[in-house]
């Protein structure tokens, strides 16, 4: 494979990370579930691991469309696991970085809004490898495929303004306006 095609690979693992990870945050938020239950519903079984669910024959005819639709075979569990537990780890310090950037309280936005800033902010402050610009990018995308219709213009305003607020992103904004 060439390093481009890898590199593709690697950038569609790390989106369906952050799917996977909005969809369990969603998950929590909705049922109050612990990150560790929502993380073993989603996570494939240790291989060698038979499950109750595999062991006893379905009540019911399978989802197809569901199973495939949680598929994480082609997911970047690494990324998935650390946006799923440091997101809820560390939320209330991610909502402080946000609320001075936006134009009504963090409880009247949007869930899924919410959710999306707090993993783009995770990522602001976690994931220096990944470039600002891309961490907004899918951030954004996030929301134009799960969100209200024109929450990603929302999301991408309050997520520059967390990035410029934050030491190590400014001076990576100010080298890339060279």
């Amino acid at each position: 494979m060439t390093r481009r095609g890898h590199r593709h690979d690697h950038n569609r693992q790390r989106r369906a990370a952050r799917q996977r990870a909005l969809q369990a945050l969603y998950q929590w938020q909705l049922t109050g579930q612990s990150a560790r239950d929502i993380e073993g519903q989603f996570l494939p079984e240790p291989e060698g691991e038979v499950s109750a669910k595999q062991s006893a024959p379905p009540a019911v005819e399978p989802d197809r469309e569901m199973e495939e639709a949680m598929d994480m075979a082609d997911t970047d569990l690494t990324l998935f696991r650390e946006l799923l537990h440091g997101v809820l780890d560390r939320m209330e310090e991610w909502d402080a970085q946000i609320n001075p950037h936006l134009d009504r309280a963090m409880a009247s936005l949007d869930p899924l809004e919410r959710l999306v800033l707090r993993m783009g902010t995770y990522e602001l402050n976690e994931r220096l490898d990944i470039p600002y610009r891309v961490v907004i990018t899918e951030a954004v995308e996030l929301a134009k495929a799960f969100g209200a219709e024109a929450s990603h213009k929302y999301i991408n305003g309050v997520l520059d303004k967390v990035a410029r607020g934050h030491g190590m992103r400014m001076a990576e904004i100010g080298r890339q306006r060279r």
